[in-house]
């Protein structure tokens, strides 16, 4: 009885892993998304596990994911897999207030982010 199942939105040779409220402004997290971004998954994970970013741990994590559902969820093959898409969202912002000399305050904005990473199976060219 439930409700119908919804359409894919994605193509059949494509699989997509996103991760919610990082705490990282998006700014910083696009730095590594840009990264990785239409690299092939294995030198997109090499690059990241040598990354000096703190972030770049979560956006490996999210890509590992994203290979993850290519293979169990969807069939793909995991070694002709590339980085089609990885694209950052603002989310919500904690602010924050210091004490400032005379009376004033000094603002403290905490921004979160989205990151989703689609990665898409391509077909290598003889």
């Amino acid at each position: 009885m439930g409700k119908p199942k919804r359409e894919r939105t994605l193509k059949d040779n494509e699989a997509r892993a996103v991760l919610r409220m990082l705490r990282t402004s998006p700014q910083k997290l696009n730095l590594v998304a840009s990264a990785i971004r239409g690299k092939k998954v294995e030198k997109a994970l090499a690059e990241l596990t040598f990354s000096q970013k703190r972030i770049a741990k979560d956006v490996k994590k999210t890509l590992e994911s994203a290979i993850a559902n290519a293979e169990n969820n969807h069939g793909l093959d995991t070694d002709s897999l590339v980085v089609a898409e990885a694209y950052v969202g603002k989310s919500l912002v904690m602010k924050r207030f210091r004490p400032r000399a005379r009376g004033r305050v000094g603002k403290i904005l905490k921004p979160f982010s989205h990151l989703t990473i689609v990665v898409r199976e391509v077909e290598e060219a003889a």
